[in-house]
């Protein structure tokens, strides 16, 4: 099936710095860019860093079995084994996860392996995988 693609624009404080996490250690290839913007393939959606260093940060947390989640976040679902893939490379990289790679809601409807952390201007993140596919939106 196809799905519509996405696109999501947000602040960064420094596009060498978003170049440098988006296209290098999560190997989103670049797009096109200025001298204010740089887009992305995040994943098959577009995401574009634009320099906007005024509006960074994230503040308001919500909690979430057991954890404060970022109200304000944006990632996405991967298959189970490029998510082990993708927390194994950020362990590497010495990445500080807001929330180290987990199970959530293990053994009740939704259950997801999950983790967030920032990027270098601030933007929360969080990566997700189920082992079923139908469990996305288990109620």
């Amino acid at each position: 099936m196809d799905i519509p693609r996405f696109h999501l624009a947000f602040p960064v404080r420094d596009l060498a710095e978003a170049r440098a996490f988006y296209g290098g250690l999560l190997g989103c290839p670049e797009g096109r860019s200025s001298d204010e913007w740089v887009d992305f393939d995040f994943y098959g959606h577009q995401i574009v860093t634009h320099l906007a260093p005024g509006e960074l940060g994230h503040t308001s947390t919500n909690a979430v079995d057991g954890h404060d989640v970022p109200v304000r976040h944006f990632g996405a679902i991967l298959q189970p084994a490029a998510w082990d893939a993708l927390a194994a490379r950020l362990q590497a990289a010495g990445t500080a996860f807001i929330i180290e790679p987990n199970v959530r809601f293990k053994g009740e409807p939704g259950e997801q392996s999950t983790m967030f952390f920032l990027d270098p201007s601030g933007n929360a993140l969080e990566f997700k995988a189920f082992a079923d596919d139908a469990q996305v939106f288990a109620r």
